[in-house]
């Protein structure tokens, strides 16, 4: 599969780069962002995931979560993917959460999305095994991250497949989307009226039923605008319940934003760090 360089910048003594390639998932030119530490100029480094919300490209995160000095000191790369599949010949809605920009990380079933929006299979297996074959990344130590619609993704796909990701943290997840607007309206569309096929998107629902066999790690900001819309108590008590080893930390006073993500990245880049090294 050729790669594309479509920049390369240095960054705390390691590379921030950008790349493109054909993607078989999705049918379309893909975009995302990796940073390598300098410690993978030596060997092979574990490598943190992380998943963008809602109207994100892969340059969101790369360019606003203040990662990569955080993951050149714990010498890990991240990956920064992108959200959807674009192009001119790929569906869209004018609507800002669905189509281009919110795939929410699942395969599409229904017409008109199925033939581009499979972000599933993308980011669990297509693009991983490209920047393993690739990069001097280590695909037996990864681990997953996300925010808001990235959290959902990271979350459920860590319950998922343990076997793949040693460590699992969110930033505002969308946490119970089958029961919110920002879920039921995309899964819907994405994969139809029955909502036993929704069951596998819902962080909640497989907080319930599986659980993960690490430790969770989720921060909540306690002022965010859009609480309404995540449902975090509906996860926490999910968590509650099981007993799931972990933390969840309600962070008063923190929105949404960036300004949040940053703020908390160091414990995140760290939880993964001690996990995977």
């Amino acid at each position: 599969m050729s790669l594309e360089t479509l920049s390369e910048n240095r960054s705390f003594g390691g590379t921030q780069g950008v790349y493109r390639h054909r993607s078989e998932a999705t049918g379309t030119d893909m975009t995302f962002g990796l940073f390598l530490p300098e410690h993978a100029q030596h060997g092979r480094v574990p490598v943190l995931w992380y998943l963008s919300g809602l109207t994100c490209t892969h340059e969101n995160a790369m360019t606003k979560a203040a990662a990569q000095g955080w993951c050149a000191e714990a010498g890990i790369a991240i990956v920064f993917p992108d959200t959807s599949p674009r192009g001119e010949d790929v569906a869209d809605d004018e609507a800002y959460d669905l189509g281009k920009g919110a795939g929410f990380y699942v395969n599409a079933t229904q017409d008109p999305w199925k033939p581009h929006f499979r972000m599933w299979h993308y980011v669990v297996h297509e693009l991983p095994e490209l920047v393993g074959d690739t990069f001097a990344v280590d695909r037996d130590a990864m681990g997953i991250t996300g925010h808001s619609m990235g959290g959902h993704g990271a979350l459920t796909i860590a319950m998922t497949h343990p076997d793949r990701y040693r460590s699992v943290s969110a930033f505002a997840p969308i946490a119970n989307p089958t029961e919110s607007d920002w879920g039921r309206k995309q899964l819907t569309a994405y994969l139809g009226e029955d909502r036993d096929a929704w069951r596998a998107h819902d962080s909640t629902i497989l907080m319930t039923e599986r659980g993960y066999p690490g430790e969770v790690l989720i921060d909540q900001g306690g002022s965010d605008q859009f609480l309404d819309l995540l449902k975090p108590e509906a996860l926490a008590h999910a968590m509650m319940a099981r007993r799931q080893p972990g933390q969840f930390r309600m962070q008063p006073g923190y929105d949404h934003s960036y300004f949040f993500v940053q703020s908390f990245m160091a414990d995140h880049v760290l939880w993964h760090a001690e996990r995977l090294i």
